[in-house]
């Protein structure tokens, strides 16, 4: 394979990997002289089983019309509130361009580190975010496709669109479609959940989070199935879910039933107020090696098929000096356990995050230190910010 675009185009081919890179699995030999070829069996692109199998090929967002999201209060009690209240003031218009900027080339610096690890890259299509869309019940503005991990869920040769509950993003899996229908023409499985109608029905009316002290209650009512496909992390036969303020249980157990018997979905009980993405709460590393974040995570009340493996606690975040982050990030503090797994030992993280860096140290890891720090006002860091396509490994079970 040869490097056919910088990393802030739209797709990016490794070079050949070395011994100790993602490579590409040869598809199986064929006795291709006595078949058509347009009768040869196809082998799917997509393959990807859990967080840490050798990685080969990722979708990455893009930053390219990032707007701020339409004011609706399944946004604003996700985000801090001083973020949410310059959200309030600031829907559906640009992002200010020194955000951008610093994003931009942070992320391109990220692509370009996975490109040198041997992994294939792949991205979204710009889009004009401004533009408003609607239904027959609602009308907004989009977001931005920055975080493919939030849209699409890979369970082995399937992409699943999934049933988000934020307006803005309705259509944000529309980028990805050149890609996507690469990948069904290739032989992947291609699959999208109920779209939503995303009624008032759905939201629990006059909804405000928690404080201290408070039972946990989240703003999302049973009208519908509704999910986000990063409130899920993969195991093998097991996935790990967090019912949040963007995926409730009828989303959860229409994704059970769509899996079948093969799969096993357990929930994870969250102390956060405003729970919205597992991957800041419970991220599986390895086989056998979990990472939990100790300010949401009740070690003691792990669902069972955890209880035998080593728990890893996350150390606290390092703190960020920088106000105009602070001020901007949609995210909450613990963005320091959102990284990603090359392969079961090596892993990209956070370079602010020097404790986190130390402490995957401690565990046996090889932190790949990289910036992307300023990702945060756009949604997450590196787990957030990719969809692993593949990677090489098969279907197994790690918690027999």
């Amino acid at each position: 394979m040869t490097v056919t675009r910088k990393p802030g185009g739209l797709d990016t081919q490794a070079t050949p990997a070395t011994p100790r890179q993602a490579r590409t699995t040869p598809a199986p030999a064929l006795s291709t002289s006595a078949v058509p070829e347009d009768e040869r069996p196809l082998v799917s692109p997509v393959n990807s089983h859990n967080e840490w199998d050798p990685l080969e090929e990722i979708i990455v967002g893009r930053l390219d019309g990032a707007t701020i999201p339409s004011d609706h209060p399944v946004v604003s009690c996700n985000i801090p509130p001083w973020a949410a209240r310059l959200q309030g003031l600031a829907a559906g218009f640009r992002y200010p361009r020194p955000l951008i900027d610093r994003a931009r080339h942070e992320l391109d610096e990220f692509v370009a580190l996975l490109v040198s690890l041997g992994v294939t890259v792949r991205r979204p299509d710009p889009v004009d975010h401004r533009r408003r869309y609607g239904t027959p019940d609602w009308s907004a503005r989009g977001f931005c496709n920055t975080c493919p991990r939030d849209s699409m869920l890979v369970i082995g040769d399937e992409i699943i669109e999934t049933p988000m509950a934020w307006p803005c993003r309705y259509f944000e899996t529309h980028s990805y479609r050149r890609v996507l229908k690469d990948y069904f023409r290739r032989g992947a499985r291609w699959t999208a959940a109920p779209k939503p109608q995303l009624t008032d029905e759905l939201f629990e009316r006059g909804f405000r989070p928690p404080r201290d002290g408070e039972p946990p209650r989240r703003i999302l009512t049973e009208f519908e199935p509704v999910f986000d496909a990063a409130d899920f992390v993969r195991a093998g036969r097991d996935l790990f879910v967090t019912p949040s303020n963007v995926t409730n249980r009828m989303g959860i157990e229409w994704l059970r039933r769509h899996l079948g018997p093969g799969y096993r979905v357990h929930e994870v009980e969250s102390r956060c107020r405003t729970p919205m993405h597992i991957d800041t709460t419970l991220v599986p590393l390895a086989p056998g090696k979990v990472l939990v974040n100790p300010e949401y995570v009740d070690v003691d009340r792990l669902p069972e098929p955890l209880r035998s493996w080593d728990v890893l606690v996350a150390p606290e975040p390092d703190p960020i000096d920088d106000r105009l982050l602070r001020i901007t990030s949609m995210c909450g503090r613990w963005l320091s356990m959102n990284v990603l797994m090359i392969d079961e030992k090596r892993v990209i993280a956070e370079r602010h995050h020097t404790g986190m860096l130390r402490a995957l140290e401690r565990w046996g890891f090889e932190p790949i230190p990289c910036d992307l720090l300023h990702y945060a006002p756009f949604g997450g860091s590196f787990h957030c910010a990719t969809l692993d396509v593949r990677r090489r490994g098969t279907l197994a079970s790690y918690t027999d």
